[in-house]
């Protein structure tokens, strides 16, 4: 889980809605604490199904992904198995609202709006259309969500793993770089980005001993970062203000 954390957009904004820089602290903690609770119980749920279920091999679930489930309609009340099945939807639908939120303004602010601004129709538009247009892409995205989610060819548990490799992969050394490094270059993010994308991908569809041992956020996530460098350092170009913005965030970022 660790280095694809950073690399997560729908956790990732959250940290940008904060309301000073000041609040990071404070977030910073929350978030982490929490994260750490939840992996925490994670595991300890794993743990307690392996060893319930092999006293009860009568009862051991057909799809090891539902041992959270199956484990709190067997260990508890019907009232507290009503609430941990509510909480499961609960988060499943909070994960999914993040998702489609994220893609969403990802599609309209980070892709349509450049090449709005490259054709100089920006001025045209007003900020209503760019709320329908962003609705619009909601839709797309979930129309395109529920016909892949139709039949699928994987476990749910796969494809999460292979969805957090790819993004970790492909974003999360490029966000600890751009916050801590202030010589990354566009270049070096672009292609650091891609290469880190590819080799997550092919190393996760090629079934070898060695790519079945490593999870393959971890080679990626090392191209992604030594590519980033290498490309930085042939292709970045001083710029005083850059230099500036980052340095004031450095500090604001110490502010307690």
């Amino acid at each position: 889980m660790g280095p694809g954390l950073f690399g997560q957009p729908h956790i990732i904004v959250r940290f940008m809605a904060l309301r000073t820089p000041a609040d990071a602290t404070v977030a910073r903690r929350i978030g982490v604490g929490w994260m750490a609770i939840s992996a925490l119980g994670a595991v300890a749920t794993a743990i307690v199904g392996i060893s319930y279920f092999s006293q009860h091999a009568d009862m051991e679930p057909a799809d090891a992904e539902t041992v959270f489930l199956d484990l709190a309609q067997i260990l508890f009340h019907p009232f507290i198995a009503g609430l941990v099945l509510a909480a499961v939807l609960a988060a499943i639908m909070s994960t999914i609202s993040s998702q489609l939120v994220v893609t969403s303004s990802a599609l309209i602010e980070d892709l349509f709006k450049i090449v709005a601004l490259r054709t100089g129709s920006t001025r045209t538009l007003q900020d209503k259309t760019y709320v329908l247009l962003g609705r619009l892409g909601v839709l797309v995205v979930a129309v395109i969500a529920v016909v892949l989610a139709i039949s699928p060819s994987n476990s749910i548990l796969d494809l999460v793993a292979f969805a957090w490799a790819g993004f970790g992969a492909s974003f999360g050394p490029i966000v600890l770089l751009t916050l801590f490094w202030k010589r990354l270059s566009n270049w070096g993010a672009l292609f650091g980005l891609l290469s880190g994308a590819v080799v997550a991908f092919v190393w996760g569809q090629v079934s070898t001993p060695m790519t079945d041992a490593i999870y393959e956020i971890i080679p990626g996530f090392i191209v992604n970062l030594i590519v980033a460098i290498v490309v930085s350092r042939f292709t970045y170009k001083h710029d005083e203000a850059s230099d500036i913005e980052f340095d004031e965030s450095v500090e604001l970022s110490r502010v307690k």
